[in-house]
């Protein structure tokens, strides 16, 4: 998608071998999540592959919480004539909190990914799951669109 421009960061020494099938994953999720994205506006997405201790820093700093999460989304909106509409985003992911939920749960690193990836993306297309109504909606959606890939509904493990 001509609209949409994504660069990857490594900042773990855990995810670079990983790095290949992560860019099909997220190239085929965009393909699949095409009608999501506003067609007028331009996305500028950074995936930054990165570990616990940097979760930890960002959570603390944005969201004040002292905890380790898999994913967070960072969203910035600018605008200007000559180049119109742009989001910046920066959505970073820890392999280590990743790992864990995988040997837990006993599923594939890379439907996980996918499902985090996908609900990174819904963020930045003005989903949220602040009330439960929206959680629900979010998560159809999820499961929705994890189906089209095969993966299972991730909330039954």
């Amino acid at each position: 998608m001509k609209n949409i421009k994504v660069d990857f960061f490594s900042e773990s020494k855990k995810w670079p071998r990983r790095i290949p099938k992560i860019k099909t994953i997220t190239k085929k999720t965009l393909n699949k999540m095409r009608s999501y994205f506003n067609n007028d506006q331009k996305y500028e997405l950074n995936i930054i592959l990165t570990n616990k201790s940097r979760m930890i820093k960002l959570n603390k700093i944005y969201k004040n919480k002292q905890s380790d999460t898999d994913v967070l989304t960072f969203i910035t909106k600018n605008s200007n004539k000559n180049v119109g509409k742009i989001l910046y985003c920066d959505i970073f992911f820890s392999i280590d909190t990743i790992e864990k939920f995988i040997h837990k749960n006993k599923t594939s690193i890379y439907d996980h990914f996918n499902h985090l990836l996908i609900h990174s993306f819904l963020h930045i297309n003005g989903y949220n799951h602040k009330k439960n109504l929206d959680f629900k909606k979010m998560k159809k959606e999820e499961i929705k669109i994890l189906g089209s890939f095969g993966i299972t509904d991730p909330y039954t493990i």
